[in-house]
């Protein structure tokens, strides 16, 4: 890992030195008095010289180093992706495609993640259509929305990419371009030192290593010797240059500031909650540090080894991050393990009848449903432990679809009841007698639930043929009833009417003439059809009141009353379904009635004949007796007006 390579480097004694020297000018009135001091400093540039070799070589082992670690970092972030839901990963997808750049790494773990669950999800199809009793021949999957977007996300991932490489190539190449540029530039300072000035010199040289570290993308084929060439002639440029103390330690100074930054960054990052986040975050902050010339000799190692220590924090609890998940799919396995167990363990002998099947097929799909919460096991035990648990599901299936052949026979038959069911409802669908049609078609619809499994390839055709002849039928119902609601409601406002007409009925009219106004009233009433059955209740309770009240004012005789309100209940029953069958039963009843309580009154008059009235108890009875009498015969005569009302309807 980076930090391996980080915890062995050995820093070169002029690392500090490579891209910070300055010279400082020479004084021309100071000839004599400078030649010593030239000396001295030619001596300190064969110093830096060497130092500057070993930092060059320094760097190029650490960019070496970098891209093995790279390397290794792919691999590892390949292995300890998260496990992302359909739902995430197309989510994750869209926020790929919104972004101006979208990375490789996770495109390629996204999509690879997407046709993982999309394969899971057509085998579970796939399985789900064998446990029904299809054949596998017959199966074709089914694609839901998502599945169809992640489809369409990837392929446009990849387009923008591919729009995003084309564009990268054309820059590399253009960086090409401009990086030989700033070669050529370097090597004409080399050459022209005796004739420019220094100081303008050295600072063009500065601004041409800025913009060398600016240019950041070039062809791959033509790094390494881009970078050669580049040192060489940074070389020679220090070669030539006498280097100036104030200068220079300016330069360490500017350069101990950045790092400095650098170490603060990363230990910050050591408190990131996202482990992995801080862990490439950290890989940005080491390429920054490489970019950043030396620091004084005192303060090398001390910078230095913040930045290291910061570092090793940061990939120690990466490495426990994933020891943590190392543990989790350790625990996967057995997971897995178990559930295998419990496939192979099934005992086929007892599987002998549909119910024992659909049981254990249930279980089955339990412990699949289970196997597709459970993450990744260990990648060397993965692929063996999936074998296991398909050889193990494909064992249960292939039993399952041979004793469902078995059950073709009855299969077809249930065709046939089915298809019979359906012809029954196509010839009802266009009736319009409501009722009794409606009564038919539930039990139709009772019938066609009893009736068992029919062969899977006609399991949808039969099913829709039964149900739109159904809709449709109640579909003209639920159209018919709506028409027929208007009228109901127009009825509830004319009963409305007549009730207030009755309440306000003139009592300065005589007897007689406000009784006939009230039954012509009542008449009305019964003339009016149906209500809404809600509002059926309420509405005759209003009319009973307003009338009685009326007789009451009008002292109308209890058994008018009666007669009255039977009248009421004669007229609605004439209005509805089965109406004579329902008055004729009415009559009869009313015949029976009338023939037990007058067999009553026989028995009560032969009583009276028989009491002794010498006593006083005997009178008493004989009152109460008479009394009953009296109440029957009203009765009696009260049915004979009813029956008389019957006939009249009729």
């Amino acid at each position: 890992m980076i930090m391996n390579n980080l915890e062995n480097e050995k820093q070169p004694v002029g690392e500090e030195q490579t891209d910070n020297i300055v010279v400082s000018p020479t004084t021309e009135n100071n000839e004599s008095a400078t030649e010593n001091a030239l000396e001295n400093e030619e001596m300190k540039a064969e110093e830096v010289v060497t130092e500057e070799k070993t930092a060059i070589n320094q760097d190029i082992a650490l960019e070496n180093n970098d891209e093995k670690s790279e390397n290794e970092e792919v691999e590892t972030d390949e292995q300890t992706f998260v496990v992302f839901s359909i739902d995430e990963i197309v989510q994750k997808l869209r926020d790929l495609l919104d972004s101006s750049a979208p990375n490789r790494k996770e495109f390629n773990e996204y999509k690879n993640q997407f046709y993982r669950l999309l394969r899971d999800e057509t085998e579970k199809q796939k399985q789900d259509f064998l446990a029904a009793g299809g054949e596998n021949i017959d199966f074709v999957a089914q694609e839901s929305e998502l599945y169809t977007e992640g489809k369409d996300l990837l392929g446009k991932i990849g387009e923008k990419r591919a729009k995003i490489s084309a564009v990268e190539e054309v820059e590399k190449e253009e960086n090409l371009v401009k990086k030989l540029s700033i070669i050529d530039r370097i090597k004409e300072l080399t050459e022209n030192q005796g004739q420019e000035d220094f100081n303008k010199s050295y600072q063009e040289f500065k601004t041409l290593q800025q913009q060398w570290n600016d240019i950041k993308l070039v062809p791959p084929a033509k790094v390494n010797e881009l970078w050669k060439s580049y040192q060489r002639y940074v070389e020679k440029f220090y070669d030539l240059v006498r280097i100036n103390n104030e200068f220079r330690e300016y330069d360490f100074k500017k350069n101990l500031e950045l790092k400095t930054d650098l170490c603060e960054a990363a230990e910050k990052l050591v408190d990131e909650a996202d482990v992995v986040s801080a862990f490439y975050q950290l890989q940005n902050l080491h390429q920054e540090w490489r970019e950043i010339g030396p620091v004084s000799r005192a303060e090398r190692e001390e910078i230095w080894t913040r930045f290291k220590d910061a570092s090793t924090a940061i990939n120690k609890k990466y490495q426990t991050h994933f020891e943590g998940l190392k543990g989790q799919e350790d625990e996967n396995l057995a997971l897995k393990t178990a559930l295998c167990e419990q496939l192979e363990a099934i005992d086929y002998s007892q599987l002998k009848n549909l119910k024992a099947w659909n049981g254990k097929i249930k279980e089955v799909q339990e412990i699949q449903a289970q196997w597709r919460q459970i993450g990744y096991a260990p990648r060397k035990w993965n692929n063996k432990i999936y074998e296991r648990y398909r050889a193990a599901g494909d064992l249960f299936f292939k039993g399952k679809s041979e004793f469902f052949k078995s059950l073709r026979g009855d299969m077809d038959e249930n065709l046939k009841r089915k298809t019979a069911l359906c012809e029954r409802a196509e010839a009802l669908k266009d009736s319009q007698d409501w009722r009794k049609t409606s009564q038919e078609m539930v039990e139709i619809q009772k019938e066609w639930k009893k009736v068992g499994t029919v062969p899977n390839k006609y399991v949808d055709s039969i099913w829709k043929r039964f149900i739109a002849a159904c809709d449709y039928f109640f579909e003209q119902k639920k159209v018919h009833t709506s028409s027929q609601n208007e009228d109901e409601t127009k009825n509830l406002e004319a009963k409305k009417v007549v009730i207030e007409k009755i309440n306000n009925l003139d009592t300065l009219l005589g007897a007689d003439t406000a009784l006939t106004t009230l039954r012509e009233l009542m008449d009305e009433w019964h003339t009016i059809g149906h209500v809404p059955f809600k509002e059926k209740d309420r509405i005759y309770k209003e009319f009973r009141d307003v009338t009685e009240a009326q007789f009451d004012k009008l002292k109308i005789d209890k058994a008018d009353r009666k007669l009255e309100s039977f009248k009421t209940n004669i007229s609605d029953m004439a209005k509805s379904g089965n109406a004579k069958g329902q008055i004729m039963r009415e009559r009869e009843k009313l015949m029976r009635q009338f023939e037990r309580m007058r067999s009553e009154l026989q028995t009560y008059e032969n009583n009276i004949g028989f009491l002794s009235i010498s006593s006083k108890k005997g009178n008493s009875l004989l009152d109460d007796m008479n009394h009953k009498v009296k109440a029957i015969k009203s009765e009696l005569d009260l049915i004979v007006k009813k029956i008389e009302a019957i006939d009249k309807e009729l």
